[in-house]
This record gives structure tokens, C-alpha cells and sequence, in this order.
């Protein structure tokens, strides 16, 4: 598939003034800045930050959520069910040590540890739109690396035509386990084509520090042409699997949540309107985008497809 970069833009264009001397500063010492977490930090100093890139064909020129925003209000069942429960009740997991199992249909499975796999990567920054299901949305600056390459290192076969993700499963620590609010753990899925289209990211840090508890620490998936419910956090597992994976929020409402989940303007949610949304920061709605504003990349993938069927 052919990738528009628009290289009329630079990083300065594309970026937020702020966000962007930030960035400087994190690739001059990402231990100032509390990066030990995604194993950039240490000895190298500033030579362990230089994997660090910023990929500005993919990233919206739109300014940045505030971060206070971005992790105060989100959801993540696993925590509670409001807005405000993950910032309030995710700081008692722990996160390391973790491991993430990537099996099935591949030629190498493999158990990576978090920061062994954290340092293999070369890191990139990208800021994408996030559009949640409820009709809110943010812009927010990730950082992490293609999903793509995680899977191309277990070497997949042909029998590979789905990919499920888990999510941790320790109601001791994400209290809101102990509900039957969904069938626990979590898990989400993707076609192949999905996960290995290069906008697919595993984010491990935003506004260029370790990615908080709250956020889906240690690392979680990112699929911005989809509502947000589809990006699995804390994933401990990964699988690639030859039929289509039951995900959590289609097995609790499957006329409400469809495999697919992509963002569309014209196929409504069976309890709103999905035609705009509310940018949190802003009072006005604003128009949805089909795709969430990446049809130029992603349309193709469906190309054929009844979207309104298969939702």
C-alpha cells in the first residue's frame, strides 16, 4: 500500500511548539526527564535516547490534549468504571517485572521481558487522534514503536490471519477485576492486515515520559483509526491465530460493539450518534472524521467491505 509522508510539513509544522522542545530536552538526557522506565536511561545517557524519532507522516498537526487531561480522564475498566477511577486507583499496579508472550501461529514464539523488548526498539514519537466510542476524543503524543516489528520478530506463518491481544489479569491490584462488569481478563483483536499496517503502534510513553499506570502502563496498543476501546492496555499476551478472536466489549454487547469498531460518521452507536464528538478541552463538537481523519492510509484495508455490516 502506497504511504503518503507529506514531506511539505516539518517537525516544527507538525508539532506543538512546547511539546516539541520538550522532545529536544529528552534526547539530551532522558533521565531528567523519568525515562528509566523505558530503559533509555542509565549509562548511555544521551546516547541511550537517540533511538527516539519523530515520525511526522503519520502524526496530526493538531495541538496536543494537556496531559493533565490525558491522564485524569479515560477509561480502563480494570481500575473502575468512571472517568476519574484509573488516575486515582492505578497506582498499585506494579509493573515490573513483566513479560509479554508472543505465540501462535509464528515460527518463534517467544517471551519478551518489558525492558529487554524496550530497548531492542528504535522509539518513535507520534501524536495521533484518540476517539473514544462515547463521542469524546483527544489528541495525544505517544510514544512507543510499530506493532509491525514485534510481530515480524516471532515470524509469523500463513496461518496467521488474526492477532489477540490480553490484557493482565490481578484483581488484587486492578481492583475492578473483582466485578463482573466484563468477562476478565480483557482481550481485543485484530485482522493481520490491521496489525501489520505501519500506523499500528505498541505506545510505552506519552508526552515523552514512561507511559503511566493509568494509560495502560507498561505498554499498550494504539489504533488510531478506531475507537479507543480497541488499543488494549497493560497487554501481557499477544497471539496470532487463524480465525477471528472474541474481544471483551463484543462479547458483553455485540450489537453495540463490533469487531471492527473502525470510526465512522455515518453508522451510529444504537444509543447516540457517533455524526460528531467533543474535544476534551473544547465546548463546541466538532464533525466526526471517517476513519478518525486516517482514511488515506487505512481505507484500502476495507476497500469492498460493508462498513455498516461489518462495524
Amino acid at each position: 500500500m502506497l504511504i503518503r509522508h507529506r514531506p511539505d510539513l516539518t517537525e516544527n509544522d507538525v508539532t506543538d511548539r512546547g511539546l516539541y522542545l520538550r522532545r529536544r530536552e529528552f534526547i539530551a538526557g532522558a533521565a531528567g526527564l523519568g525515562l528509566a522506565g523505558l530503559g533509555l536511561a542509565g549509562s548511555g545517557g544521551a546516547a541511550a535516547a537517540a533511538p527516539l524519532a519523530f515520525t511526522k507522516g503519520f502524526s496530526t498537526p493538531e495541538k496536543p490534549t494537556p496531559k493533565d487531561d490525558i491522564t485524569s480522564y479515560n477509561n480502563f475498566y480494570e481500575f473502575g468504571v468512571d472517568k476519574s477511577d484509573p488516575a486515582e486507583n492505578a497506582g498499585r499496579l506494579k509493573t515490573r517485572p513483566w513479560t509479554v508472550r508472543v505465540d501462535g501461529a509464528c515460527e518463534a514464539p517467544r517471551t519478551f521481558d518489558i525492558d529487554e523488548l524496550i530497548k531492542g526498539q528504535k522509539l518513535e514519537e507520534r501524536i495521533y487522534r484518540l476517539r473514544c466510542v462515547e463521542g469524546w476524543s483527544m489528541v495525544i503524543p505517544w510514544v512507543g514503536f510499530p506493532l509491525k516489528d514485534l510481530i515480524a520478530a516471532v515470524k509469523p506463518t500463513s496461518k496467521a490471519k488474526f492477532v489477540a491481544f490480553e490484557t493482565l489479569m490481578r484483581p488484587s491490584e486492578m481492583t475492578g477485576q473483582k466485578w463482573d462488569v466484563l468477562q476478565w481478563p480483557y482481550r481485543e483483536g485484530l485482522r493481520i492486515d490491521e496489525a501489520t499496517h505501519p500506523l499500528a503502534l505498541i505506545a510505552v510513553g506519552l508526552y515523552g515520559e514512561t507511559l503511566p499506570n493509568q494509560n495502560g502502563a507498561p505498554l499498550r496498543l494504539v489504533v488510531p483509526w478506531k475507537y479507543g476501546f480497541k488499543s488494549i492496555k497493560s497487554i501481557t499476551r499477544i497471539s496470532l491465530v487463524d480465525r477471528q478472536p472474541p474481544t471483551a466489549w463484543n462479547r458483553s454487547a455485540p450489537r453495540e460493539y463490533g469487531f471492527y469498531s473502525n470510526v465512522n460518521p455515518a453508522v451510529d452507536h444504537p444509543r447516540w450518534s457517533q455524526a460528531s464528538e467533543r474535544r476534551i478541552g473544547e465546548f463546541r463538537r466538532r464533525e466526526t472524521l471517517a476513519f478518525n481523519g486516517y482514511g488515506e492510509w487505512v481505507a484500502d484495508l476495507y476497500r469492498g467491505m460493508d462498513l455498516k455490516k461489518f462495524y
